[in-house]
């Protein structure tokens, strides 16, 4: 009888370890597909906000090569203001916050959002310059739907919507 307990015990220890390890793999596997936008709006990796509009396959082509940079370039500073945050938030749990550190550090993670929001508004121009002007209306009435449904700032890319 005492047996018997422990068998089970042992079996339903290791489905629900199995059980648990197999939903954080697939939490992470779905977690790495995605991508958020600048426009905080989580997407597919291989997806790009320019494959809704009615592109010429040498446009196309000429975008996602264009894109896939400047998606890394973006993913680099979001992790660079994520470190700031980071700093930030150790300053702040010091015993006794030093006020000037915390104001540099401020300072900082709005000068890295800046170089970012211009980087951003560089790409559409240069995004925008491709495009006709039928295509253009379009691009920018797709890039208001996905500000309005995406919130002002972005999560990190490491704590995307799951």
């Amino acid at each position: 009888m005492k047996n018997n307990i422990l068998r089970f015990a042992l079996a339903a220890s290791l489905v629900l370890n199995f059980t648990i390890l197999a939903t954080a793999g697939y939490r992470y596997y779905a977690q790495s597909r995605l991508w958020v936008s600048p426009f905080g709006t989580a997407m597919q990796k291989d997806k790009f906000l320019f494959e809704e509009l009615s592109l010429q396959p040498e446009q196309l082509r000429a975008m996602k090569n264009k894109a896939i940079p400047f998606r890394a370039e973006i993913d680099r500073r979001r992790r660079e203001i994520d470190a700031k945050r980071k700093e930030l938030v150790t300053l702040l749990r010091d015993q006794n916050p030093d006020k000037k550190a915390i104001d540099g550090t401020i300072r900082k993670i709005s000068e890295k959002q800046e170089e970012m929001q211009r980087k951003i508004a560089d790409h559409m121009l240069e995004i925008k310059s491709s495009l006709d002007a039928g295509q253009q209306r379009k691009f920018f009435e797709l890039i208001e739907r996905n500000m309005a449904g995406g919130g002002q700032m972005p999560c990190p890319s490491h704590q995307c919507p799951k």
